[in-house]
């Protein structure tokens, strides 16, 4: 007899970078996969090149619009899916000084990275604790585990209580069955500072700092079926996590500080 085959697992921001090769890791394990975002044409490529390997379903969705997660939700019904784990991975940057955006691109930040991601979870948490086995993996950032820089005033509090959110998440549904991780890869080659603009000031960085997206993947979907709560890729990035936890706060500021400034002179 042969075992029932897993439910799927829906991706956010699926169309590129990590989000895609997230969806990659998990057809390369034979999990079927419910992909979105906005750019449908990407997602529709996806699928087509995943569809050899499991089942794609793709649902185009924008959410920076207030009414996205329940959409997506409502359309999961509508097509009978009942997902089996969720990546929270739609995200981006706003670069520059915190009044130098709009408040209403600001808002749009926020509504995609906090308030979808609760609103989303919270609605498919259901159907992920019924099977018993579920899954959910939010996407956060290394910057969430040290002190905020210059220029990350939203980006490094949103990622931040995305750790926060994810590890109370564990706590919560530990007895439901309900595996959560929080994924804090550190500067990864992928298309978000393309996106956020600051592809010039990132190249500066050493080549050690840079991360593969496949690695980050496979290290994320790794630690979430092991049961994580925070996974760090990378040695130089676990490294850089054991020595910020020994060093004086005032001794960070200062470095984070002075790294900031280099960053931007060097642009």
């Amino acid at each position: 007899m042969q075992p029932p085959s897993p439910a799927p697992v829906l991706v956010t921001g699926a169309s590129s970078g990590i989000g895609a090769a997230i969806a990659r890791e998990y057809a390369r394990r034979g999990v079927p996969l419910v992909l979105t975002a906005r750019r449908g044409e990407r997602l529709r490529a996806l699928a087509a090149e995943l569809a050899p390997r499991v089942a794609c379903e793709v649902l185009v969705a924008d959410l920076a619009r207030p009414g996205a997660a329940a959409h997506v939700h409502a359309a999961l019904g509508e097509r009978g899916i009942r997902v089996g784990g969720l990546v929270n991975n739609a995200g981006y940057g706003v670069p520059g000084d915190y009044l130098t955006p709009s408040w209403a691109r600001h808002a749009d930040f926020l509504q995609v990275m906090v308030t979808a991601t609760c609103e989303l979870t919270w609605r498919l948490l259901p159907d992920i604790r019924a099977g018993g086995q579920g899954r959910i993996l939010n996407v956060a950032s290394f910057a969430a585990l040290v002190p905020g820089a210059a220029g990350q005033t939203l980006y490094a509090g949103a990622k931040s209580f995305l750790v926060r959110f994810s590890e109370s998440l564990a706590l919560e549904n530990r007895r439901h069955g309900v595996r959560v991780c929080a994924l804090c890869p550190g500067f990864t080659r992928s298309e978000f500072h393309d996106v956020t603009g600051t592809r010039a000031l990132v190249s500066q960085l050493p080549r050690w700092m840079w991360l593969d997206a496949d690695a980050v993947a496979r290290a994320g979907v790794d630690g979430v079926e092991r049961g994580r709560t925070v996974v760090v890729p990378g040695l130089p990035y676990k490294a850089l996590r054991a020595a910020i936890r020994l060093l004086p706060e005032a001794v960070l500021h200062t470095a984070m500080a002075r790294g900031s400034r280099r960053i931007r002179d060097a642009g």
